[in-house]
């Protein structure tokens, strides 16, 4: 047995004692849940004829539907349009089947698709899109609990976001990883292969037709990436924050593991139901904490700040930028995966996935080990005894693979935040810019700034840019507003000549974000971005940039009069130009989100919170 599997199967062995139901499905007590407000309300006789008639024409019976079971909601992420969580279609038969043998009654609904790689101008536009709709789908439909199907990147906060506003009892469900990528005896990671392709290709190393071979290797099965990309980030920070089965985050796609916890999690909402176990009782301030610790040991995306300050934005925990750097900078690196490390999601899975590496930050009294989870026991509890199969893959804490890897958060005169992944400094990195015995873990340089990818991909590889090896590359346009919805363009390569000469990587800044799965420890989410009137938008390429991560801090090397010279010239210009929106929701996207550095989340929205304990059930529709 795999230590990712002895966990999940030893926790699901000892789940909350108490279930809902009697062995023949009858319920064990008298709640109520609100879904007999549609199918069995004889004060509106009217209204429950309109409700269950409909909801029979497909098979469902009038006894069924009258049972006082609860109605528990599929929120089915996955499609042909998602191909990573393709793979949930074929695991909602399982969490169906649990879901009937407690007792409860499945409703199967579709979320809107996102997928990272597929959707352009980018994914970002989507996640609030898919929040507002599942918000809607979980509060105006007869659903009593529900399970989240997670996996790429964005679905993820999307359904814990909306599952955190409407607060029904809720559990997520990983579709899990894909398998190793492997080519010539070597792991290719997803993702993390792209960016060294392209570098590849810029040398001519490889043809086209070669890159695309190349890419096709890191995708041998269903799943999302196989590398701690942003997609298994927010997987694992799931579970750390309690939202799922413990030790469920890691088994790949195709492992049988992945429909024994689909069972499992529709075995287990039902129980969630009768309990009344509602995000709200998970979401706290304690367990943003714990995920947050997770994450840099782990070696998680800079794109799990965004997102997890943009759930708590909506679960109403209060979580600044900077608590990230406070919380979880000093905690070292224990998981070797690429783009930190060498190895990939499956040998992650069988070291011991997230309860091995909690388990390492119990022992240093870094988690909140009363923290509830959604299994009806304690973090504590799930990972206590969890042990590291593999100690290559995942490190003993006086053992990591680099000290000090959390995120470090910027500020300056430039922008007033901004997010730099640590571990993911290599040695040629640190040696070329931060090994200065006068001055370490500091550098200036000269910017070359580009107003958006296709400005970049435009110039780049001119001769005539004359692009220094002391360059820093800085990508603006590029963020909520700008792109719009931000895009993952921020992580630059090198010029072809430099590339040619050996110098692989340059220093890169901008209001964007970038892959979770990229090496690049740039400068991101610089805030507020070009398009909001930011400093950023104001620099000019032959400016020079010092970045001291000692101090946390971005100096932009010009006085105060020139930039009050060029702020006044810019606005007399029109301001900062960024295309035109393309389509409504992009236009109102923009006009109500907020910036990268508070979670890119929608101002008007963050006031709905518990929506159904503070309104109760929704008018009546005839």
């Amino acid at each position: 047995m795999t230590g990712g599997a002895q966990g999940v199967r030893g926790s699901l062995a000892r789940r909350a004692h108490g279930t809902g139901v009697e062995g023949n499905g009858r319920p064990m007590t008298d709640r109520k849940f609100r879904s007999r407000d549609w199918f069995d309300n004889p004060d509106h006789p009217d209204l429950t004829a309109l409700s269950v008639e409909r909801y029979m024409n497909y098979g469902l019976t009038l006894e069924e539907l009258r049972s006082g079971k609860p109605i528990i909601g599929i929120a089915q992420t996955g499609s042909d349009l998602a191909p990573c969580n393709r793979h949930h279609l074929i695991l909602a038969q399982r969490v169906r089947e649990g879901i009937r043998e407690a007792g409860g009654i499945a409703l199967e609904f579709p979320v809107h698709p996102i997928h990272e790689n597929g959707k352009r101008p980018t994914a970002g536009l989507d996640r609030n899109l898919a929040y507002l709709g599942l918000v809607e789908l979980l509060y105006g439909y007869p659903i009593d609990a529900v399970v989240l199907t997670i996996g790429c990147d964005k679905t993820t906060p999307a359904c814990l976001m909306a599952a955190a506003t409407v607060d029904i009892p809720a559990i997520a469900l990983s579709v899990g990883p894909m398998l190793n990528g492997w080519r010539n005896g070597e792991r290719v990671g997803s993702g993390s292969i792209i960016w060294q392709a392209r570098q590849m290709l810029a040398a001519g190393e490889i043809d086209y037709d070669g890159f695309l071979e190349l890419a096709a290797t890191s995708a041998p099965s269903v799943g999302y990436c196989n590398t701690m990309g942003t997609a298994s980030t927010m997987n694992c920070l799931t579970e750390a924050l309690g939202m799922s089965l413990p030790g469920s985050a890691s088994a790949p796609a195709p492992y049988r593991e992945r429909p024994q916890m689909a069972y499992e999690t529709g075995n287990r909402i039902v129980e969630m139901a009768y309990e009344d176990i509602k995000p709200s009782d998970i979401l706290t301030r304690k367990a943003f904490e714990n995920a947050i610790r997770v994450n840099s040991a782990i070696g998680g995306s800079t794109n799990s700040a965004v997102h997890i300050t943009a759930l708590a934005a909506h679960a109403g925990v209060e979580l600044e930028m900077p608590e990230w750097q406070a919380l979880a900078h000093d905690i070292p690196l224990l998981v070797n995966l690429q783009p930190a490390g060498t190895y990939l999601s499956e040998d992650f899975h069988q070291a011991g996935g997230v309860p091995a590496v909690t388990r390492q930050l119990i022992g240093q009294g870094l988690i909140h080990e009363d923290a509830l989870t959604v299994n009806g026991r304690t973090i504590g509890e799930n990972c206590r005894e969890a042990r590291i199969v593999l100690p290559d893959v995942i490190r003993t804490w006086d053992k990591p693979l680099t000290t000090k890897a959390g995120f470090l958060i910027l500020s300056g005169n430039l922008f007033d935040s901004a997010i730099m992944k640590t571990s993911v400094i290599s040695p040629k990195f640190r040696e070329r810019y931060l090994s200065d015995p006068d001055d370490p873990d500091a550098f200036e340089g000269p910017v070359w700034v580009f107003d958006g990818p296709e400005d970049y991909h435009a110039r780049i590889d001119d001769p005539a840019e004359a692009i220094t090896e002391d360059a820093i590359l800085v990508m603006r346009g590029s963020g909520v507003i700008g792109h719009p919805g931000s895009a993952e363009v921020v992580n630059m390569r090198p010029p072809k000549a430099l590339i040619e000469k050996g110098i692989t990587a340059l220093p890169c800044l901008g209001d964007g974000r970038q892959s979770g799965t990229s090496g690049s420890p740039s400068i991101l989410h610089a805030s507020p971005e070009a398009a909001a009137g930011g400093n950023i938008a104001l620099l000019r390429t032959g400016d020079r940039l010092r970045i001291d991560l000692k101090t946390s801090t971005v100096t932009w090397q010009v006085s105060d009069a020139e930039i009050t010279a060029r702020r006044e010239a810019l606005e007399a210009a029109g301001g900062y130009a960024f295309p035109e929106s393309q389509t409504p929701w992009q236009e109102i996207q923009r006009d109500i989100i907020t910036q990268l550095d508070t979670g890119a989340v929608l101002k008007p929205a963050v006031k709905y919170r518990r929506i159904i304990d503070r309104f109760g059930n929704p008018r009546g529709n005839h």
